[in-house]
This record gives C-alpha cells, sequence and structure tokens, in this order.
C-alpha cells in the first residue's frame, strides 16, 4: 500500500482509506464481518480510518473502537466528525459552537477508546461558522494532545474555498469521483495552500453501474433504495461511465479509485466497503495507472455529463 503526506501536518497515510460509515456501522451488519473488515484492512497496509459521531445513527464510531481494541493503533490515522450527531427517530441533529465541538472531539476519543485522534473534522460547517472562538477551541484540542490535525468535510465547494485561506484548517474533505471533475481545481488551490485533501465518495456511490447488478445481499437493497431517493440525477450520470466496469485486467472500482489516485494533490482516497473481497479489491487499485486510453474514454464521458 503506498503512502502519501497528509498536507503539511506530518502525517502519513494510506492513499486509500477505509471509510466506518453507513451499512458497516449499523447492528443489522453483522459485527465480526465489520470488524474483520478493519482487521483485514490493518493487515494490508491501510493506516487511514474515516468515521463520524453520527455515523450509521451514531453506531459507527463505537464500532470501530471495538475493532481497533487491544490493537496498536500508532501507526494509523483515525480521523472522525463534529458537530452532527444522532438525535434518534432517523434525525441528525447539528450544533456547530466551540464548545459542542470540543464535548464531540472528547465523545469520540471515549466511543474510540484512544487518547488523541489523528484528524477532527467539522462535519459540513457554514463559512460563517469558522470563527475565530472555533479555531480557538481547535487549538485548545492540539494543545492538550487530543488532536494531531484539524480539518473540515463539506460538499459546498464555497465552504472549501473560504477553508483554503485559513490557516487553523489542516485538511480538507471534498466530494471527488469520475462524476465530479469540476472539484479539480479546488483540490489544487487546497494543495497549492499546503492543505491535505481527502477524497470522500471516490466510488461515486457506485452510481456508475447499473442499479439491478448490484442487488446480492441486504445491504445491497438498503443503499440502492438510498441512491433512488436521493441520487437519481447521480445514476443517469453514470450512465456513460458503465465502460469502466467492461474493461480488461482491472475492475470498475479499481479504475474508479485509479482516476481519483491519479490526481497527484490527494492525499488519500476513502472508500467504503462491507464485503472482505470488495475491501481486497479496492485496496487493489493502490499504484495502479491508467492507460491513456482509458483517461481519455473518462474525459470524454466527463465532456458529456458534466
Amino acid at each position: 500500500m503506498l503512502k502519501r503526506p497528509l498536507g503539511r501536518t506530518g502525517l502519513m497515510v494510506s492513499e486509500l482509506g477505509f471509510g466506518c460509515a453507513s451499512w458497516w456501522g449499523k447492528p443489522r451488519f453483522d459485527e465480526r464481518t465489520a470488524l474483520g473488515l478493519v482487521h483485514e484492512a490493518i493487515a494490508l497496509g491501510v493506516t487511514l480510518f474515516d468515521t463520524g459521531a453520527s455515523y450509521s445513527a451514531g453506531e459507527a464510531e463505537p464500532r470501530l473502537g471495538r475493532a481497533l481494541k487491544g490493537r496498536d493503533a500508532s501507526g494509523l490515522v483515525i480521523a472522525t466528525k463534529a458537530g452532527t450527531w444522532h438525535a434518534g427517530g432517523g434525525r441528525i441533529a447539528r450544533d456547530m459552537t466551540p464548545q459542542a465541538i470540543v464535548a464531540s472531539a472528547e465523545r469520540s476519543l471515549r466511543q474510540l477508546g484512544l487518547d488523541s485522534l489523528g484528524l477532527l473534522q467539522l462535519h459540513g460547517p457554514a463559512a460563517s461558522e469558522l470563527t475565530d472562538e472555533m479555531f480557538a477551541a481547535l487549538d485548545g484540542l492540539k494543545r492538550r494532545g487530543l488532536v494531531r490535525a484539524v480539518g473540515l468535510n463539506s460538499f459546498d465547494p464555497a465552504v472549501v474555498e473560504h477553508a483554503i485561506g485559513l490557516p487553523g484548517i489542516d485538511v480538507v474533505m471534498v466530494d471527488y469521483n469520475v462524476l465530479r471533475p469540476e472539484r479539480e481545481p479546488l483540490i489544487a488551490r487546497a494543495a497549492a495552500a499546503g492543505k491535505g485533501v481527502l477524497a470522500g465518495m471516490p466510488l461515486a456511490m457506485g452510481h456508475t453501474r447499473p442499479l439491478l447488478s448490484r442487488l446480492r445481499a441486504p445491504q445491497d437493497l438498503w443503499y440502492a433504495a438510498r441512491a433512488v431517493a436521493h441520487h437519481r440525477g447521480e445514476l443517469a450520470k453514470g450512465r456513460p461511465f458503465r465502460f469502466l466496469h467492461r474493461l480488461p485486467e482491472i475492475t470498475g472500482s479499481q479504475a474508479s479509485l485509479a482516476y481519483v489516485l491519479a490526481n497527484a494533490h490527494v492525499s488519500a482516497a476513502v472508500f467504503g466497503a462491507t464485503r472482505p473481497a470488495h475491501l481486497r479489491e479496492n485496496l487493489g487499485a493502490s499504484g495502479l495507472i491508467l492507460s491513456d486510453a482509458v483517461m481519455r474514454q473518462i474525459r470524454d464521458a466527463q465532456d458529456v455529463t458534466c
């Protein structure tokens, strides 16, 4: 597994990170399998694990903590997110005040069973919430040794653009994949400013594959229902990219990840997996280089859809 620097944080991370969220964290997903995925990822060289206080109805952080229990995590970068949490009844609550962020970080450390977080990210803040008081609180977490680096996760390019100019932000996480080439100038500016860049949703949530072809297990039905309910536009944009799943000697997932990692400004691409075979398949993308012909096909498809 190749590693890359996480901006100017001094941290090195595996170029592929494991996302501990969604179905992976749900009690309906077998605990032994979920923990086994983390253990296998570590064995295969993954050092970056990304989760959040609100993920999987609040169950993802504690589950990751159980996966790490009794293991030496000193060589890992555990990232979580603060500012949102599960409030019951399928609701996500939000509090982006400095006091709430500090309390969330402390709670996350307890749930993860860690003394320090590699990365704490504000989960979808507004630009107006990135105040001097916020950065004083985040700096306090660093001085106490509870957090190594701080960042934010946002799907709003304007917020990320604003964060690029803030010295208190070390890392930005953006949605970047074959369906999101418009993120590339933003990623380049972030890297030029010394920020680490994490690519979220590098597999485009599987929307480059026909929906029915994915249905093999209960989690597939759950992901498909979510796609139909919330991402119909993405499903349509994904159709021109179905050729990725017909390439010789490389899978569609590997091609999608290799595309993201071809961007040298990306520190790591973070994906989720609920099957050991898919985990191993995705990790096989580390170090892969797409041919010029495949890259041209991707760019041609992007010209049609984006």
